[in-house]
């Protein structure tokens, strides 16, 4: 009796390891839920001053919660290494996110954007953010359908996934 093989499994497999294998800076998008426990929120920032400090690029979007907390973690290792992407313009953000993007070097609005939900708009950004990475990470609940579909679209552009679950 013959075995057969599952050739996506097998190349997905590759890729992954490929990924990890690889020497240099990549470039790894972190995403996430805005609801978060402070101390995640210090996880997350180890994690991306950690991911920074090793050289990596990190794109992410601006809010509260998990994109804070990578801004925060970036911004001490080095700012030139962080890319911030917003869903819709600066003045749509709240004044705690305004004050910390002030220090970003890389920023992306989307005005354009400004019509739609927080939602649409930032399912729009999401896909932005993952075709610009080789890699990303998501933290969010069973229930974040944006980012869950986020995660997803990335797989099926054959970018390394992890995602991590708060529930």
């Amino acid at each position: 009796m013959t075995k057969s093989i599952d050739l996506p499994k097998v190349d997905e497999f590759l890729q992954e390891l490929a990924m990890i294998q690889q020497q240099g800076s990549k470039r790894i998008a972190i995403l996430g839920s805005r609801h978060v426990p402070i101390t995640h929120q210090n996880l997350i920032e180890l994690l991306s001053y950690a991911l920074a400090l090793a050289g990596n690029r990190i794109i992410t979007s601006g809010s509260t919660g998990t994109n804070f907390a990578v801004i925060r973690g970036v911004l001490r290792a080095d700012p030139n290494l962080l890319t911030v992407i917003l869903p819709q313009s600066l003045s749509k953000q709240s004044p705690d996110s305004r004050e910390q993007l002030a220090n970003v070097i890389h920023l992306i609005e989307h005005a354009e954007n400004n019509h739609l939900s927080l939602g649409e708009a930032s399912a729009l950004c999401n896909q932005e953010i993952i075709m610009k990475c080789q890699q990303l990470i998501c933290f969010a609940f069973h229930d974040s359908h944006t980012l869950l579909r986020t995660c997803q679209e990335a797989e099926e552009q054959r970018k390394v996934v992890t995602l991590f679950y708060f529930d």
